[in-house]
């Protein structure tokens, strides 16, 4: 597993709140396991007191993606780091899961589960993935969706970095709301040229020096 794949952790966190719109599902111990996976061992022992401290890290993890999305890559990277050193990472070869056709394991990087508690796991887990991303596509491919007011946070993964949204639904919902406006503009447009210039032909009938008979 590459271990850029643990950057889908960093934004799953962040995008369990939407600030504009005033929703935040972090409220419980079952939402934060929720974003470890059925499968995690972490997960088994999150505890009431990891719902705080997953959303100072989701916090933290915002403002990351907040810099990047404003082109403030250094900022961005000093806010990283500042993650990195207060949840370092324990990383390890790994291959069990994964066999060749000659049964022999597929030696990847892995990231341990043994931290000190649940949060200090998931924070090291995404900071490094979001690191490993970041260092390698570049800060620019960390973005805010740009469908207001969604704002979530998504990885920029395709050929032209052109992606501006964190899904098709808003995509679709940002331009139908471009194309609305623009029809709009171009109908107050028409109604403007529409609309008489200057004196009116009995305006001027009036104003006019009548012709003594």
């Amino acid at each position: 597993m590459e271990l850029a794949y643990y950057s889908d952790y960093a934004v799953r966190l962040v995008n369990t709140e939407e600030p504009a719109r005033n929703k935040d599902v972090l409220t419980s111990v079952d939402a934060v396991r929720e974003l470890f996976g059925a499968a995690s061992q972490m997960a088994r022992r999150v505890t009431d007191s990891d719902v705080t401290r997953f959303r100072s890290v989701r916090a933290r993890l915002r403002g990351v993606f907040a810099a990047a999305d404003e082109g403030e890559h250094t900022r961005a990277v000093d806010l990283l780091n500042s993650l990195l050193l207060e949840f370092p990472v324990s990383p390890q070869i790994s291959g069990h899961d994964y066999l060749d056709e000659e049964g022999r394991p597929r030696w990847h990087m892995h990231l341990a589960d043994h931290p000190s508690n649940a949060t200090a796991g998931y924070a090291a887990i995404a900071a490094m993935g979001l690191a490993f991303h970041l260092t390698e596509f570049g800060a620019d491919r960390l973005g805010l969706c740009q469908a207001a007011p969604c704002r979530n946070a998504y990885l920029d993964t395709s050929t032209n970095r052109s992606r501006r949204y964190c899904s098709d639904r808003c995509a679709t919902r940002a331009n139908v709301a471009a194309y609305r406006a623009r029809k709009r503009l171009e109908a107050e447009r028409a109604e403007g040229a529409a609309e008489p210039t200057g004196l009116s032909a009995d305006s001027s009938q009036e104003t006019s020096t009548p012709t003594d008979r």
